[in-house]
């Protein structure tokens, strides 16, 4: 059921804290690229796909792949918001013979499609799924979320090539754009630009976006259903730690877990429950 854009923003909110306090709790994992792709998560799990948390394998469901796999904080945020398995998961994140590790695995973790981690498969798998939906002639769409740092494996483009030559209409790629991967700023370590022509020589459709717009998001995500015999790319600019003032635009909150005292900061800053 379609929410409207206030109650889109308070959910995205809420997941947002559900990351601090997961993190937090765990003493480890990934806050910033989670943190900047939660408005894009909320909009295709409370707006746009069709899915099922009481039948997390429905045939025929809406697929989602978070080819950035460490970011899962996020992916496990919004799959116990929306049903899937109980919050309190959240709270053993990374634990031993707990259900959610440090990447998602589709074998043990319900509502996740692919499992991920090195970095540019996920991609690859979700052209697969969305090849797979062709032949069966099944209209489900396919929907896969990757960060820009990622854009240097070769196997995107790969990935790429193929979607296009395949004219996978019923997929959707998009780029978590924050400008910052684990070593620095993408500019530094190796520029991944320009993205948008990049694609389109490679036969996409390319939308470019305010990642932190939900109305941009939800008008995004419509034309890419109304594009024919072409995959789509939204390039959603985004601000990596968005919501927390201290980790917003900071290579350092990559992959450290905020200590309680920052985890209390980041709370008041999102108006969460300490």
């Amino acid at each position: 059921m379609e929410k409207n854009i206030q109650e889109l923003k308070t959910l995205a909110n809420d997941i947002r804290k559900d990351i601090i306090t997961m993190l937090a709790e765990s003493g480890s994992g990934h806050p910033g690229g989670s943190l900047s792709a939660a408005d894009i998560l909320t909009v295709l799990y409370f707006n746009e796909m069709k899915v099922d948390p009481k039948n997390p394998k429905w045939a025929d469901r809406d697929r989602f792949v978070l080819s950035k796999g460490h970011a899962a904080p996020v992916l496990y945020a919004t799959l116990a918001k929306k049903g899937f398995f109980p919050r309190e998961e959240l709270m053993k994140l990374r634990k031993i013979d707990a259900m959610l590790q440090g990447h998602p695995d589709m074998k043990g973790t319900p509502g996740v499609d692919m499992s991920t981690g090195s970095l540019g498969q996920g991609f690859s798998a979700s052209c697969g799924i969305a090849m797979a939906g062709k032949i069966d002639h099944k209209d489900y769409r396919v929907y896969t979320l990757l960060g820009d740092g990622e854009l240097q494996e070769g196997l995107v483009w790969e990935a790429a090539m193929l979607a296009a030559h395949y004219k996978l209409d019923n997929l959707t790629a998009i780029i978590d754009y924050n400008g910052l991967q684990i070593d620095g700023r993408n500019e530094e370590i190796l520029s991944v630009n320009p993205v948008s022509d990049k694609f389109k020589a490679f036969g996409w459709n390319v939308i470019a976006i305010d990642g932190h717009s939900i109305e941009a998001i939800i008008e995004a995500i419509g034309k890419a259903k109304e594009a024919k015999n072409v995959p789509t790319l939204i390039l959603a600019k985004t601000v990596k730690g968005k919501g927390v003032s201290f980790m917003e635009d900071q290579v350092d909150w990559h992959g450290n877990a905020p200590k309680e005292e920052q985890k209390i900061q980041a709370l008041k800053e999102l108006g969460g429950e300490i």
